[in-house]
């Protein structure tokens, strides 16, 4: 009986990374769009890679895009910056922390508890 049990935990594992390494490559590629909050827009682009992000703003530091790490875990994305930033901006602008995601065919929606929301379509 533990051996079964074993097993399905083995299983319940790798069936869950293959998963995760399912939606880490519909992610991968390159994406164009907008960023908004309180009303506030600007175009954006962002280079999702096995992991590895990268991308700038038009306008500077709204929001705050620089480059870091991300993981994909359930409906979100956990963003770890890179970046040294200066103090003049509100940091909540920076891509950093968790945000929930939804991908539809080429379009890929970022948003957070602080009302920013990233509209995006992959090229």
């Amino acid at each position: 009986m533990k051996l079964k049990i074993f097993i399905g935990i083995v299983f319940m594992t790798f069936a869950c990374d293959n998963n995760h390494d399912s939606v880490q490559s519909e992610i991968n590629g390159e994406y164009v769009g907008t960023f908004e909050r309180d009303g506030n827009t600007s175009n954006v682009t962002l280079d999702f890679n096995n992991g590895i992000y990268s991308g700038e703003s038009e306008v500077v530091k709204f929001p705050a895009i620089c480059n870091g790490n991300y993981s994909i875990s359930n409906n979100s994305i956990q963003f770890q910056n890179e970046c040294i930033w200066t103090a003049e901006f509100d940091w909540t602008l920076i891509l950093s922390d968790e945000w929930r995601y939804g991908l539809s065919g080429n379009t890929l929606i970022l948003s957070k508890t602080n009302g920013g929301k990233y509209t995006l379509t992959k090229q």
